[in-house]
């Protein structure tokens, strides 16, 4: 079973297009069985503990466990299905068992820290991976005495649950709604190439006509050019209220599950010596305390605020004035913003797209990057297996033409894609006892796709959004750092079987990065 298991074959890429959910959890019970019988194995030594004898065979299991799953969190939010999906969620309450019992483990906590106080040859990379690791114990509850550790692991499992079940709820809403169009006079004032997407997308679902959906680049234009304000209020009331009470299903609705991830993280953070769970969160960040953030936004918000009133009152004037609206809502204000910038520039977001064809686009990026950091950016096609026909493979080469790094780019937002744009990893660099491991990044937007046989054609948005995430891909793959739990994205967390493991890889743990 395990040689026909695409999953348990970490030595190279993973095979998108062999995985399947039944693969799940046989996958995961053998690394499971395998890193908890290694623990045992390395704990049991009689000799004194060190990095080469405990940390090292640590970050390889770790790693082993990262390399198995992270191609299953991927596809759950890249290739969502019901499958898979009922896969990824049964063994979230596994995974969280998992990292909370290392955790917890006291006599692996006594070790690690045994070797922080004395081992003198430690260097500083080191030497913040094991303190880090030290915090995540803690973090974990190992000082708890048994009954409050158990019900951390239980706030562990649930929470892990929760958080999965709100993207679940946030993607189902999404692509529930839609609106066909059969008079094209309805979806007056929308660019061309938004009609000839909104036309795609219709005949995508063998439809008649023109069809709007909640996708982001489906969206965006009709807020922005729709000169049919009851369409924008339709449309802008169906985004904003995806998930809530306020949405067209109500099993889809988040409230509750909200409700529940605040009451779980604010016992939690009791459970554990802090006030609240802001006091909990910034115990590994560089805020020194909750009312240092507050102070900060509070600030921003003072020395933001009266731009903001003042423009909004531009935006109002011009409306009655030039489009006889007396009152601007929310589904008015990227419209009337608009006209206003046409009005005065005889300019829109749609006069740049065609300076951003998709392929000019990362061209430029990759073009940029090189003569920032030295390296240059090739695809590959050949032996790569991959999700989705969109998706494309790089490969990074550093100043000597070594392969340094390499990476996926999902660029188009589609059915059964969560939203937004994210970068994640498949895995970190690792230099390990047989050689360097490189680290694999994946590269995540929902952008306007291509229509027919024409290029995709950016926003200047989209193409900061790619820029972005570019930014978090080269964090991550340019590290010179040898050790996975401080290299590259892991920042502070130490070991990822550490504190807050329960989310790791869930489609929001802290090995993603976000906008």
């Amino acid at each position: 079973m395990e040689q026909e298991n695409p999953l348990l074959d970490i030595s190279k890429l993973p095979l998108f297009s062999q995985i399947k959910p039944e693969h799940v959890t046989p996958a995961l019970d053998v690394v499971l069985n395998d890193n908890r019988a290694d623990l045992v194995q390395t704990l049991a030594q009689t000799a004194g503990f060190t990095w080469n004898n405990l940390v090292a065979p640590l970050n390889e299991a770790s790693n082993r466990l990262e390399r198995m799953w992270s191609p299953v969190s991927h596809l759950n939010a890249v290739a969502n299905s019901e499958a898979l999906r009922k896969e990824y969620n049964a063994n979230l309450s596994r995974l969280s068992d998992y990292h909370t019992e290392m955790g917890q483990n006291a006599q692996l906590f006594q070790a690690i820290q045994a070797i922080r106080e004395s081992d003198t040859s430690l260097d500083a990379a080191q030497q913040k991976s094991l303190d880090d690791s030290l915090l995540g114990f803690k973090l974990s509850g190992v000082a708890l005495p048994a009954e409050q550790k158990e019900r951390y692991r239980a706030i562990s499992q649930e929470l892990s649950q929760l958080n999965s079940r709100f993207s679940d709820n946030v993607l189902d809403a999404t692509n529930a709604w839609t609106k066909q169009i059969l008079d094209v006079n309805e979806l007056a004032g929308l660019p061309e190439s938004a009609l000839e997407m909104a036309a795609q997308t219709a005949k995508q679902r063998d439809l008649e006509g023109w069809v709007i959906t909640l996708q982001f680049p489906s969206y965006f234009p009709v807020m922005t050019y729709a000169d049919n304000r009851e369409l924008r209020a339709e449309v802008y009331r169906a985004y904003t209220s995806r998930a809530s009470d306020l949405g067209a299903n109500p099993e889809w609705d988040n409230a509750q599950v909200m409700r529940d991830i605040l009451r779980l993280r604010h016992e939690e953070a009791t459970l554990l010596g802090y006030a609240n769970y802001a006091e909990l969160s910034l115990a590994t960040k560089m805020a020194e305390s909750p009312q240092q953030v507050l102070d900060f936004l509070q600030d921003l918000a003072h020395k933001a605020k009266s731009f903001a009133e003042a423009e909004f009152a531009e935006v109002q004037a011009f409306a009655r004035e030039h489009l006889g609206l007396d009152e601007v809502q929310a589904w008015d204000v990227g419209y009337v913003s608009e006209k206003m910038k046409q009005a005065r520039f005889d300019f829109t977001d749609e006069d740049l797209k065609p300076y951003f064809p998709a392929d000019r686009v990362i061209a430029g990026l990759f073009a940029l990057v090189s003569k920032l950091f030295g390296v240059r950016i090739e695809q590959q096609t050949a032996h790569i297996d991959l999700w989705h026909s969109d998706v494309r493979f790089y490969l990074v080469y550093d100043r000597t033409d070594t392969v340094q790094a390499c990476f996926y780019l999902d660029l188009y937002a589609r059915q059964h894609k969560r939203g937004g744009a994210w970068m994640s990893d498949f895995c970190g660099r690792f230099r390990r006892a047989d050689g360097l491991q490189i680290p694999v990044a994946f590269m995540t937007c929902n952008s306007s796709a291509p229509v027919g046989d024409k290029p995709a054609l950016f926003t200047h948005d989209e193409v900061v959004t790619l820029f972005h995430e570019f930014g978090h891909g080269l964090h991550h793959m340019l590290t010179q750092v040898d050790y996975p739990d401080i290299a590259g994205i892991n920042g502070w967390n130490g070991m990822q079987w550490s504190y807050r493991a329960s989310s790791w890889k869930t489609g929001a743990g802290n090995a993603m990065c976000w906008i």
